[in-house]
């Protein structure tokens, strides 16, 4: 591939930060979006905007074709066995609030459990949490080991009769660890147990193969895929996702309304209330076009190549500690300095034009168990280059010498 050319279709990395040349190391939070999607979302704005699938007239057949294309297009992302398996939401947190609030709260009681892990991030922690005080449901956390690795053990202990739903997540955010989800899922499903995997982190950098998975859902972003915010995909197997109850309620989820009551729509419509983000669903079509022609195995390769770079790289400086060791772990660097807080070592990164997020990451929990109020993160994509690691590395010496 091209990097070069690669670059060149993302207008952000031409741009100049403090006199610098951008270094954008913050795509776990959010990537940044090819040219190709602007210029979508500004075609569909431009000459194509109407409501969908409520109208007869031209533009609202033109934005309905657009906005249901693209479900199918998320299909074959996933390799999902249905189109109407895909339910659009407004991203990662709210399709596991559906989950948790439509399907595992109705089904579940007093004596069944839910098992998730410690290096969770919030949106699959919380949610858990309230309805498990709402019906007197049990939570069970799989601890991490030091190097960042799932304590498999634990989890077979873990994973008692009582276990009725598994959340756990595919790629950490703050640890760059790649759980076993497939080995998860099956031990899950062998002891009675439907999963939930949270695709947030891996979506944008590997295949993500429903068949082989076998997960009853996998959720993810579309702004971490490249394309715009507001967007998130809802996979649930057919079988399971027709089990789920209502979400919300309103407009196009309904089949008949009446004050006597009311029927449904069936999936996927049942799941999608109101007027939905139709400009950024078309924006995720292109997204994922754009995505589709660039080799999956080069852009993980890359990306695993450049966090080799930065690691070696990272070796000349034993003041900074990594957290996340695991073998096999994705191109996500979270770090401290011993002595400088991380939103310090943030700033002066921007001072020099590199671009890395500061905080808890959204897995508090995970930072306690690590002995850290805070880390900084470099999490590296497939439109990074070598000079990028260069210049977040050239920082380190002048964190140095700023705090003696």
């Amino acid at each position: 591939m091209d990097l070069n050319q690669i670059r060149n279709d993302f207008p952000t990395l031409q741009e100049e930060v403090n006199g610098k040349r951008l270094a954008y190391f913050d795509s776990g939070a959010s990537a940044l979006k090819p040219r190709v999607v602007m210029d979508r979302l500004a075609q569909f704005y431009e000459k194509e905007y109407s409501n969908v699938h409520r109208g007869v007239h031209y533009l609202s057949q033109v934005s309905t074709l657009a906005f249901e294309d693209v479900r199918g297009k998320v299909q074959t992302f996933l390799n999902a066995a249905r189109e109407d398996e895909i339910i659009f939401t407004a991203g990662t947190t709210e399709s596991i609030n559906l989950i948790a609030y439509s399907y595992v709260l109705p089904y579940l009681g007093k004596s069944d459990a839910i098992l998730i892990s410690e290096m969770e991030h919030h949106s699959n922690i919380v949610p858990w949490q309230l309805i498990a005080k709402m019906n007197g449901m049990d939570i069970k956390v799989v601890p991490v080991l030091d190097n960042g690795a799932l304590d498999m053990q634990a989890f077979d202990n873990l994973l008692t009769p009582d276990v009725k739903f598994v959340s756990i997540t595919h790629v950490s955010n703050t640890l760059g660890t790649v759980n076993p989800v497939k080995e998860i899922i099956e031990k899950a499903h062998a002891n009675g147990s439907k999963v939930l995997v949270d695709g947030a982190q891996a979506a944008p950098h590997m295949t993500v193969d429903m068949q082989e998975l076998g997960c009853d859902f996998y959720v993810f972003s579309a702004h971490k895929v490249f394309g715009p915010t507001g967007v998130g995909v809802l996979y649930g197997k057919f079988e399971v996702l027709d089990q789920v109850k209502p979400w919300q309620g309103g407009g196009d989820m309904i089949e008949t309304v009446s004050f006597e009551g009311t029927t449904f729509n069936v999936l996927p419509h049942r799941l999608e209330a109101g007027t939905p983000n139709i400009a950024g669903v078309i924006g995720f079509g292109e997204a994922l076009d754009y995505l589709a022609k660039i080799d999956v195995n080069w852009r993980y390769q890359h990306e695993l190549n450049l966090l080799d770079y930065a690691m070696k790289g990272l070796k000349e400086f034993p003041q900074v500690r990594v957290l996340g060791t695991v073998p096999g772990k994705a191109a996500v660097i979270c770090f401290v300095i011993d002595g400088v807080h991380a939103h310090d070592v943030g700033s002066l990164m921007d001072m020099n034009g590199v671009s890395v997020r500061v905080g808890h990451h959204c897995t508090e929990p995970l930072m306690k168990r690590f002995k850290v109020p805070a880390t900084a993160r470099a999490s590296i994509s497939f439109y990074n280059n070598k000079e990028d690691i260069d210049q977040w590395l050239s920082v380190f010496p002048k964190i140095f010498k700023f705090f003696g």
